[in-house]
């Protein structure tokens, strides 16, 4: 289902600012939105800012909306910032520090396949090619540090991609830990992994430059407020954030010398 914005705020009687944000959707809308929306009504709470999700019906399509500017924040993934921050001066704001991020290449529990280049000529699954760690990166190693050839399936979201795997319709498939992790028992108690990335800085919420420097610190004050407390962190944790803190765009210009450009696809 194509969703364009699912969360609309009243006008304001006092006219405050109303921004949006924008998703990176590793899963379905609607579980974006039950993620999302408890954190933004915490944010406006603290702040007095409103916040509106503006949805992408796949990854695709957020990348081509963050790439014309469209978003005022995007929490996206780290190549994604690298490029929005080159393109559009997005500047990264807090990020998970309780964490790297890394690909997973998963299998069946039960499948023959022992080694990653076992893979060699498979169809693997993956979410969309510049999904970073489940697909761009995971790519960009399995050919060039593993040297295997394979046939990217691409099916939108990092759920699908696990489903995929478990009903035998894909050798294999990538994703993130983090991802991974949110799946029901009954989905990732039947996977495991033959293969992991290496590991970076994970996706970062950040701010178009349009976005005043006020506002831009008033949400991440937030953001750091809200992970301080219990209720805060559970919300938090479904993101997932497993603690905030602050970033900037320096953590992210290492991927300029991975060679990721050769594999990023350009949403039109």
């Amino acid at each position: 289902m194509t969703w364009a914005v699912l969360v609309s705020w009243p006008q304001a009687a006092d006219a405050q600012t109303t921004y949006t944000l924008g998703v990176v959707p590793q899963f379905e809308a609607r579980k974006l939105v039950g993620i999302w929306q408890p954190i933004m009504d915490a944010i406006q709470q603290r702040t007095g800012i409103h916040l509106r999700l503006a949805g992408s019906k796949d990854i695709p399509q957020f990348e081509a909306k963050l790439a014309n500017g469209d978003f005022d924040f995007a929490y996206m993934n780290p190549y994604h910032a690298l490029v929005a921050g080159r393109d559009q001066g997005y500047v990264p704001l807090v990020r998970d520090g309780g964490r790297s991020l890394y690909g997973i290449l998963v299998v069946r529990k039960d499948s023959p396949i022992q080694d990653v280049k076992d893979l060699d000529g498979a169809e693997i699954a993956f979410p969309a090619p510049n999904a970073l760690g489940a697909s761009l990166l995971m790519r960009a190693e399995l050919a060039r540090g593993q040297g295997i050839s394979i046939t990217p399936k691409y099916v939108k979201t990092h759920s699908s991609v696990y489903l995929n795997v478990l009903l035998g319709q894909t050798a294999a498939g990538g994703g993130v830990m983090g991802t991974f992790n949110q799946q029901p028992a009954t989905i990732k108690d039947q996977l495991r992994t033959v293969f992991v990335t290496r590991d970076m800085a994970p996706h970062p919420l950040g701010a178009h430059p349009r976005v005043s420097l006020s506002d831009r610190a008033k949400i991440t004050k937030a953001l750091l407020a809200i992970a301080g407390t219990a209720e805060g962190q559970a919300l938090l944790a479904k993101v997932p954030f497993r603690k905030v803190v602050e970033t900037n765009y320096s953590e992210y210009e290492i991927m300029k010398d991975w060679g990721l450009e050769d594999f990023y696809v350009k949403s039109e």
